[in-house]
Protein backbone atom coordinates (compact mmCIF):
# COMPACT_ATOMS: atom_id res chain seq x y z
CA UNK A 1 0.00 0.00 0.00
CA UNK A 2 1.60 3.42 -1.04
CA UNK A 3 1.55 6.45 0.50
CA UNK A 4 -1.08 8.24 -0.80
CA UNK A 5 -3.42 5.61 0.06
CA UNK A 6 -2.45 6.01 3.68
CA UNK A 7 -4.49 9.84 3.51
CA UNK A 8 -7.72 8.34 4.96
CA UNK A 9 -5.35 6.41 8.35
CA UNK A 10 -4.10 10.18 8.71
CA UNK A 11 -7.30 11.90 9.08
CA UNK A 12 -8.32 9.63 11.24
CA UNK A 13 -4.96 9.81 13.65
CA UNK A 14 -5.06 13.70 13.46
CA UNK A 15 -8.81 14.09 14.11
CA UNK A 16 -8.30 11.54 17.32
CA UNK A 17 -5.39 13.47 18.26
CA UNK A 18 -7.58 16.28 18.29
CA UNK A 19 -10.36 14.71 20.18
CA UNK A 20 -12.71 15.62 17.30
CA UNK A 21 -16.12 13.11 16.42
CA UNK A 22 -16.25 11.53 13.14
CA UNK A 23 -19.92 13.28 13.06
CA UNK A 24 -18.72 16.47 13.79
CA UNK A 25 -15.50 16.57 11.62
CA UNK A 26 -18.39 15.20 8.78
CA UNK A 27 -20.75 18.26 9.65
CA UNK A 28 -18.01 20.68 9.20
CA UNK A 29 -16.67 19.68 5.41
CA UNK A 30 -20.61 19.21 4.73
CA UNK A 31 -20.53 15.10 3.51
CA UNK A 32 -22.05 12.13 5.64
CA UNK A 33 -20.35 10.40 8.28
CA UNK A 34 -20.72 7.28 6.53
CA UNK A 35 -19.10 9.20 3.81
CA UNK A 36 -15.80 9.85 5.93
CA UNK A 37 -16.47 6.22 7.89
CA UNK A 38 -14.94 4.79 4.30
CA UNK A 39 -12.41 7.62 3.74
CA UNK A 40 -10.79 7.18 6.89
CA UNK A 41 -10.38 3.59 6.58
CA UNK A 42 -8.94 4.26 3.00
CA UNK A 43 -11.76 2.97 1.26
CA UNK A 44 -12.54 6.32 -0.63
CA UNK A 45 -10.02 8.12 -2.22
CA UNK A 46 -9.92 12.09 -1.25
CA UNK A 47 -8.44 15.18 -3.24
CA UNK A 48 -8.91 18.48 -4.19
CA UNK A 49 -11.62 21.11 -2.38
CA UNK A 50 -12.64 18.10 0.14
CA UNK A 51 -9.07 17.85 0.98
CA UNK A 52 -8.38 21.11 1.66
CA UNK A 53 -11.53 21.80 3.79
CA UNK A 54 -10.53 18.29 5.78
CA UNK A 55 -6.80 19.68 6.37
CA UNK A 56 -8.04 23.15 7.45
CA UNK A 57 -10.32 21.90 10.12
CA UNK A 58 -7.62 19.62 11.48
CA UNK A 59 -5.35 22.68 11.50
CA UNK A 60 -3.19 21.15 9.43
CA UNK A 61 -1.61 21.36 5.79
CA UNK A 62 -2.80 18.98 3.16
CA UNK A 63 0.20 17.39 2.28
CA UNK A 64 0.25 16.38 5.83
CA UNK A 65 -3.00 14.37 5.18
CA UNK A 66 -1.23 13.13 1.59
CA UNK A 67 2.05 12.38 1.90
CA UNK A 68 2.25 12.48 5.77
CA UNK A 69 5.20 12.40 8.18
CA UNK A 70 6.63 9.34 7.96
CA UNK A 71 8.71 9.66 4.87
CA UNK A 72 12.43 9.21 7.45
CA UNK A 73 9.97 6.63 9.96
CA UNK A 74 9.95 4.42 6.59
CA UNK A 75 12.82 4.64 5.78
CA UNK A 76 14.27 3.97 8.97
CA UNK A 77 12.21 1.16 9.22
CA UNK A 78 13.39 -0.60 5.99
CA UNK A 79 16.73 -0.08 7.34
CA UNK A 80 15.89 -2.48 10.01
CA UNK A 81 14.61 -4.70 8.15
CA UNK A 82 18.00 -4.87 5.90
CA UNK A 83 19.65 -5.42 9.34
CA UNK A 84 17.35 -8.48 10.53
CA UNK A 85 19.53 -10.41 7.96
CA UNK A 86 16.12 -12.79 7.45
CA UNK A 87 13.69 -12.32 5.05
CA UNK A 88 10.72 -10.14 5.86
CA UNK A 89 7.62 -11.06 4.48
CA UNK A 90 5.68 -7.86 5.09
CA UNK A 91 8.46 -5.52 3.69
CA UNK A 92 6.24 -4.59 1.17
CA UNK A 93 3.59 -3.34 3.89
CA UNK A 94 5.75 -1.16 5.63
CA UNK A 95 4.19 1.86 4.82
CA UNK A 96 0.49 0.67 6.13
CA UNK A 97 2.14 -0.48 9.38
CA UNK A 98 3.83 3.32 9.35
CA UNK A 99 0.56 4.96 8.79
CA UNK A 100 -1.83 2.58 11.00
CA UNK A 101 0.74 2.27 13.62
CA UNK A 102 2.69 5.06 13.84
CA UNK A 103 3.25 4.78 17.78
CA UNK A 104 4.79 1.10 17.43
CA UNK A 105 6.71 2.19 14.21
CA UNK A 106 8.39 4.98 16.32
CA UNK A 107 9.25 2.75 18.76
CA UNK A 108 10.37 -0.01 16.03
CA UNK A 109 12.88 2.73 14.63
CA UNK A 110 13.69 4.01 17.81
CA UNK A 111 15.08 0.41 19.17
CA UNK A 112 16.54 0.36 16.22
CA UNK A 113 18.61 3.24 16.20
CA UNK A 114 19.44 2.66 19.77
CA UNK A 115 21.17 -0.35 18.96
CA UNK A 116 23.18 0.84 16.32
CA UNK A 117 24.53 3.43 18.62
CA UNK A 118 25.42 0.94 20.97
CA UNK A 119 27.04 -1.59 18.85
CA UNK A 120 29.28 1.54 17.51
CA UNK A 121 30.08 1.94 21.11
CA UNK A 122 30.95 -1.67 21.26
CA UNK A 123 33.16 -2.06 18.58
CA UNK A 124 35.40 1.55 19.91
CA UNK A 125 35.09 -0.45 23.12
CA UNK A 126 36.64 -3.41 21.44
CA UNK A 127 39.39 -1.04 19.96
CA UNK A 128 40.14 0.04 22.68
CA UNK A 129 40.77 -2.91 24.63
CA UNK A 130 43.49 -3.74 22.36
CA UNK A 131 45.65 -1.18 23.94
CA UNK A 132 45.01 -2.52 27.51
CA UNK A 133 47.77 -1.14 29.40
CA UNK A 134 47.75 -4.13 31.25
CA UNK A 135 47.89 -6.74 28.34
CA UNK A 136 51.12 -4.45 27.42
CA UNK A 137 52.53 -4.74 30.75
CA UNK A 138 52.29 -8.17 30.35
CA UNK A 139 54.19 -8.19 27.04
CA UNK A 140 56.38 -6.20 28.06
CA UNK A 141 57.15 -8.33 31.59
CA UNK A 142 57.38 -11.53 28.83
CA UNK A 143 59.97 -9.74 26.41
CA UNK A 144 61.91 -8.50 29.03
CA UNK A 145 62.28 -11.65 30.97
CA UNK A 146 63.64 -13.67 27.68
CA UNK A 147 66.13 -11.12 26.36
CA UNK A 148 67.60 -11.46 29.88
CA UNK A 149 67.63 -15.00 29.31
CA UNK A 150 69.13 -14.62 25.76
CA UNK A 151 72.06 -12.25 26.81
CA UNK A 152 72.62 -14.72 30.11
CA UNK A 153 72.93 -17.36 27.81
CA UNK A 154 74.57 -15.82 25.11
CA UNK A 155 77.67 -14.81 27.64
CA UNK A 156 77.79 -18.67 28.83
CA UNK A 157 77.99 -19.87 24.80
CA UNK A 158 79.90 -17.37 23.98
CA UNK A 159 82.74 -16.57 26.21
CA UNK A 160 85.45 -18.88 27.07
CA UNK A 161 86.04 -20.54 30.23
CA UNK A 162 84.50 -18.95 32.95
CA UNK A 163 85.67 -18.93 36.83
CA UNK A 164 83.49 -21.33 38.87
CA UNK A 165 82.30 -18.06 41.25
CA UNK A 166 80.78 -16.52 37.89
CA UNK A 167 79.42 -19.67 36.18
CA UNK A 168 77.92 -19.99 39.18
CA UNK A 169 76.46 -17.01 39.07
CA UNK A 170 74.71 -16.94 35.55
CA UNK A 171 73.20 -20.02 36.39
CA UNK A 172 71.44 -18.96 38.95
CA UNK A 173 70.51 -16.07 36.71
CA UNK A 174 69.19 -17.98 34.13
CA UNK A 175 67.33 -20.12 37.06
CA UNK A 176 65.35 -17.14 38.35
CA UNK A 177 65.11 -15.71 34.99
CA UNK A 178 63.60 -18.72 33.50
CA UNK A 179 60.99 -18.97 36.26
CA UNK A 180 60.52 -15.54 35.95
CA UNK A 181 59.36 -16.09 32.37
CA UNK A 182 57.15 -19.13 33.15
CA UNK A 183 55.39 -16.85 35.17
CA UNK A 184 54.70 -13.89 33.33
CA UNK A 185 53.94 -16.46 30.64
CA UNK A 186 50.82 -18.04 32.28
CA UNK A 187 50.08 -15.25 33.61
CA UNK A 188 49.65 -13.95 30.00
CA UNK A 189 47.93 -17.22 28.59
CA UNK A 190 45.34 -16.87 31.55
CA UNK A 191 44.52 -13.06 30.41
CA UNK A 192 44.37 -13.67 26.95
CA UNK A 193 42.41 -16.88 27.23
CA UNK A 194 38.91 -16.37 26.15
CA UNK A 195 38.04 -19.96 26.86
CA UNK A 196 37.85 -20.41 30.13
CA UNK A 197 34.86 -21.26 31.77
CA UNK A 198 34.87 -18.64 34.61
CA UNK A 199 32.78 -15.68 34.49
CA UNK A 200 35.66 -13.41 34.65
CA UNK A 201 38.63 -13.71 32.76
CA UNK A 202 42.19 -13.06 34.94
CA UNK A 203 45.73 -13.10 34.91
CA UNK A 204 46.49 -10.67 36.84
CA UNK A 205 46.93 -10.67 40.62
CA UNK A 206 43.94 -8.13 41.89
CA UNK A 207 41.66 -10.27 39.31
CA UNK A 208 42.96 -13.66 40.65
CA UNK A 209 42.82 -12.38 44.59
CA UNK A 210 38.83 -10.91 43.98
CA UNK A 211 37.92 -14.09 42.28
CA UNK A 212 39.04 -15.94 45.25
CA UNK A 213 36.94 -13.57 47.69
CA UNK A 214 34.07 -13.51 45.13
CA UNK A 215 33.91 -17.41 45.16
CA UNK A 216 33.38 -17.10 48.85
CA UNK A 217 30.93 -14.10 48.84
CA UNK A 218 33.95 -11.51 50.79
CA UNK A 219 32.63 -13.75 53.98
CA UNK A 220 34.96 -16.14 55.55
CA UNK A 221 33.28 -18.52 57.60
CA UNK A 222 36.31 -20.76 58.54
CA UNK A 223 37.69 -17.58 59.94
CA UNK A 224 35.15 -16.19 62.02
CA UNK A 225 35.02 -19.66 63.31
CA UNK A 226 38.74 -20.65 63.90
CA UNK A 227 38.26 -23.50 61.74
CA UNK A 228 40.99 -22.65 59.07
CA UNK A 229 43.92 -20.14 58.84
CA UNK A 230 44.29 -17.87 55.87
CA UNK A 231 47.22 -20.15 55.06
CA UNK A 232 45.27 -22.73 54.49
CA UNK A 233 42.40 -21.30 53.12
CA UNK A 234 45.21 -19.77 50.88
CA UNK A 235 46.97 -23.16 49.98
CA UNK A 236 43.50 -24.98 48.53
CA UNK A 237 42.31 -22.01 46.77
CA UNK A 238 41.71 -22.96 43.12
CA UNK A 239 41.20 -18.80 42.11
CA UNK A 240 44.82 -18.22 42.99
CA UNK A 241 47.48 -19.24 40.50
CA UNK A 242 50.27 -17.15 40.42
CA UNK A 243 53.00 -16.61 43.41
CA UNK A 244 51.59 -12.67 43.76
CA UNK A 245 48.08 -13.36 43.50
CA UNK A 246 48.94 -15.65 46.76
CA UNK A 247 51.10 -13.55 48.44
CA UNK A 248 48.05 -10.41 48.12
CA UNK A 249 45.36 -13.09 49.00
CA UNK A 250 47.27 -13.97 52.28
CA UNK A 251 47.70 -10.44 53.41
CA UNK A 252 44.10 -9.65 52.78
CA UNK A 253 42.97 -12.40 54.61
CA UNK A 254 45.53 -11.57 57.14
CA UNK A 255 43.24 -8.03 57.75
CA UNK A 256 40.03 -9.98 57.22
CA UNK A 257 41.23 -12.24 60.58
CA UNK A 258 42.23 -8.82 62.63
CA UNK A 259 39.07 -7.23 61.50
CA UNK A 260 37.27 -10.47 62.84
CA UNK A 261 38.97 -10.60 65.75
CA UNK A 262 38.30 -7.36 67.31
CA UNK A 263 34.57 -7.27 65.96
CA UNK A 264 33.20 -10.71 66.30
CA UNK A 265 30.17 -11.39 64.12
CA UNK A 266 27.56 -12.17 66.97
CA UNK A 267 28.85 -9.16 68.17
CA UNK A 268 28.89 -6.84 65.22
CA UNK A 269 25.62 -8.55 64.28
CA UNK A 270 23.47 -7.44 67.14
CA UNK A 271 25.23 -4.16 67.01
CA UNK A 272 23.75 -3.23 63.10
CA UNK A 273 20.36 -4.69 63.85
CA UNK A 274 18.95 -1.61 64.21
CA UNK A 275 21.29 0.82 62.86
CA UNK A 276 24.38 1.11 60.84
CA UNK A 277 26.71 3.64 62.47
CA UNK A 278 30.53 3.24 62.11
CA UNK A 279 31.24 5.86 64.04
CA UNK A 280 29.30 4.31 67.07
CA UNK A 281 30.74 1.12 66.34
CA UNK A 282 34.45 2.02 66.11
CA UNK A 283 33.55 3.33 69.89
CA UNK A 284 31.72 0.46 71.46
CA UNK A 285 34.52 -2.25 69.97
CA UNK A 286 37.39 0.37 70.74
CA UNK A 287 38.55 -0.07 66.77
CA UNK A 288 40.01 2.39 64.21
CA UNK A 289 37.26 3.58 62.01
CA UNK A 290 38.97 1.65 59.06
CA UNK A 291 38.67 -1.75 60.55
CA UNK A 292 34.98 -0.82 61.37
CA UNK A 293 34.56 -0.27 57.03
CA UNK A 294 35.94 -3.60 56.17
CA UNK A 295 34.49 -5.16 58.15
CA UNK A 296 31.04 -3.49 57.38
CA UNK A 297 31.56 -4.68 53.89
CA UNK A 298 32.48 -8.34 54.66
CA UNK A 299 29.35 -9.21 56.63
CA UNK A 300 26.64 -11.16 54.72
CA UNK A 301 24.09 -9.52 53.22
CA UNK A 302 21.32 -11.21 55.75
CA UNK A 303 23.24 -9.76 58.67
CA UNK A 304 23.48 -5.90 57.12
CA UNK A 305 20.16 -6.10 55.43
CA UNK A 306 21.40 -4.84 52.38
CA UNK A 307 24.03 -4.87 49.57
CA UNK A 308 27.55 -3.28 50.20
CA UNK A 309 30.49 -2.54 48.14
CA UNK A 310 34.12 -1.69 49.23
CA UNK A 311 37.07 -0.31 47.62
CA UNK A 312 40.73 1.14 49.24
CA UNK A 313 43.74 2.73 47.63
CA UNK A 314 46.81 3.70 48.13
CA UNK A 315 48.36 7.39 48.25
CA UNK A 316 48.78 6.85 44.23
CA UNK A 317 45.21 6.34 43.58
CA UNK A 318 45.63 2.85 42.44
CA UNK A 319 43.11 0.38 43.66
CA UNK A 320 44.22 -2.40 45.75
CA UNK A 321 41.13 -4.10 46.32
CA UNK A 322 37.44 -3.84 45.67
CA UNK A 323 34.05 -5.55 46.49
CA UNK A 324 31.55 -4.24 43.70
CA UNK A 325 27.99 -3.69 44.26
CA UNK A 326 24.86 -3.07 41.68
CA UNK A 327 24.45 -0.04 40.26
CA UNK A 328 28.40 1.44 40.79
CA UNK A 329 30.66 0.33 38.52
CA UNK A 330 33.83 -0.36 39.56
CA UNK A 331 36.61 0.16 36.38
CA UNK A 332 38.57 -3.10 35.94
CA UNK A 333 41.99 -1.14 34.03
CA UNK A 334 42.91 2.68 34.50
CA UNK A 335 41.83 4.90 37.10
CA UNK A 336 38.98 5.82 38.76
CA UNK A 337 36.66 8.83 39.14
CA UNK A 338 38.50 11.44 40.85
CA UNK A 339 35.51 12.92 42.50
CA UNK A 340 34.95 9.74 44.58
CA UNK A 341 34.91 10.53 48.16
CA UNK A 342 37.59 8.34 48.22
CA UNK A 343 40.12 10.15 47.05
CA UNK A 344 38.67 13.39 48.80
CA UNK A 345 39.35 11.34 51.86
CA UNK A 346 43.22 11.20 50.72
CA UNK A 347 43.41 14.69 51.07
CA UNK A 348 41.55 14.95 54.48
CA UNK A 349 43.82 12.11 56.18
CA UNK A 350 41.98 10.78 59.33
CA UNK A 351 38.99 12.84 58.45
CA UNK A 352 35.72 10.65 57.64
CA UNK A 353 33.90 11.59 55.10
CA UNK A 354 30.12 11.53 54.53
CA UNK A 355 28.58 11.89 50.55
CA UNK A 356 25.29 11.13 49.14
CA UNK A 357 26.88 10.57 45.16
CA UNK A 358 24.82 9.01 42.31
CA UNK A 359 27.21 7.53 39.59
CA UNK A 360 26.23 8.85 35.84
CA UNK A 361 24.56 6.30 33.67
CA UNK A 362 21.71 5.07 32.16
CA UNK A 363 20.02 3.76 35.86
CA UNK A 364 21.21 5.83 38.05
CA UNK A 365 21.19 4.81 41.60
CA UNK A 366 21.96 6.63 44.53
CA UNK A 367 24.54 5.69 47.30
CA UNK A 368 25.79 6.20 50.87
CA UNK A 369 30.17 6.28 50.44
CA UNK A 370 31.35 6.30 53.90
CA UNK A 371 35.43 7.28 53.25
CA UNK A 372 38.38 7.88 55.52
CA UNK A 373 42.01 7.50 54.95
CA UNK A 374 45.05 6.62 57.40
CA UNK A 375 48.49 6.08 57.66
CA UNK A 376 50.21 2.72 56.92
CA UNK A 377 52.59 3.00 59.65
CA UNK A 378 53.57 5.14 62.30
CA UNK A 379 54.98 8.80 61.26
CA UNK A 380 58.39 10.11 62.58
CA UNK A 381 60.19 13.63 62.28
CA UNK A 382 62.05 12.31 59.68
CA UNK A 383 59.46 9.67 57.80
CA UNK A 384 56.92 11.06 55.88
CA UNK A 385 53.28 9.56 56.11
CA UNK A 386 51.97 7.30 53.70
CA UNK A 387 48.32 6.98 53.52
CA UNK A 388 45.42 4.47 52.28
CA UNK A 389 42.22 5.40 52.17
CA UNK A 390 38.95 3.32 52.40
CA UNK A 391 35.90 3.70 50.78
CA UNK A 392 32.36 1.70 52.16
CA UNK A 393 29.29 2.13 49.26
CA UNK A 394 25.75 1.48 50.25
CA UNK A 395 23.01 1.79 48.55
CA UNK A 396 19.52 4.06 48.86
CA UNK A 397 16.40 3.66 47.95
CA UNK A 398 16.15 7.21 47.45
CA UNK A 399 19.04 9.53 46.15
CA UNK A 400 18.44 13.48 47.05
CA UNK A 401 18.52 16.00 44.45
CA UNK A 402 21.76 17.79 45.75
CA UNK A 403 23.53 14.08 45.38
CA UNK A 404 27.10 14.48 44.60
CA UNK A 405 26.89 13.40 40.55
CA UNK A 406 30.54 10.72 39.84
CA UNK A 407 31.39 8.04 37.22
CA UNK A 408 33.88 5.65 36.85
CA UNK A 409 36.37 6.69 34.81
CA UNK A 410 36.76 9.65 32.52
CA UNK A 411 37.30 6.98 29.36
CA UNK A 412 33.35 5.67 29.65
CA UNK A 413 31.99 8.76 31.84
CA UNK A 414 29.49 10.47 29.55
CA UNK A 415 29.55 13.90 31.83
CA UNK A 416 29.86 17.25 29.86
CA UNK A 417 31.87 20.09 31.20
CA UNK A 418 33.62 17.86 34.13
CA UNK A 419 36.70 19.87 36.02
CA UNK A 420 37.81 16.81 37.00
CA UNK A 421 38.24 15.01 33.72
CA UNK A 422 41.69 14.29 32.59
CA UNK A 423 40.39 12.72 29.16
CA UNK A 424 38.42 12.66 26.58
CA UNK A 425 35.62 10.07 26.79
CA UNK A 426 35.38 8.02 24.18
CA UNK A 427 31.65 7.81 24.47
CA UNK A 428 31.88 11.76 23.09
CA UNK A 429 30.26 12.39 19.98
CA UNK A 430 33.53 12.66 17.78
CA UNK A 431 33.62 8.51 18.46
Amino acid sequence: MTRDTLTGSRIRERRLFLALRQAALARQVDISASYLNLIEHNRRRIGGKLLVDIARVLGVEPSMLTEGAEVALISTLREAAADAEKPVAELDHVDEFAGRFPGWAEVLAGEHRRVATLERTVQVLSDRLTHDPQLAASLHEVLSTAAAIRSTASILAETGELEPEWRDRFHQNLNVDSRRLAESSRALVNFLDDSSTNAARRGVPLEEVEAFFSAHDFHFGAIEQGQASPAELVADASELQSDAARTDAMAALELYRLDAEKMPLDEITQAVANKIDPMALAETFSCELPSVLRRLATLPEDVLGRQSGLVFCDASGSILFRKPIDGFALPRFGASCPLWPLYTALARPQVPLRRQVVQHGRHATGFECLAVAWPQAQVGFDKDPMYRAVMLILPQTVSPADALAVGSSCRVCMAKNCQARRETSILDEEF
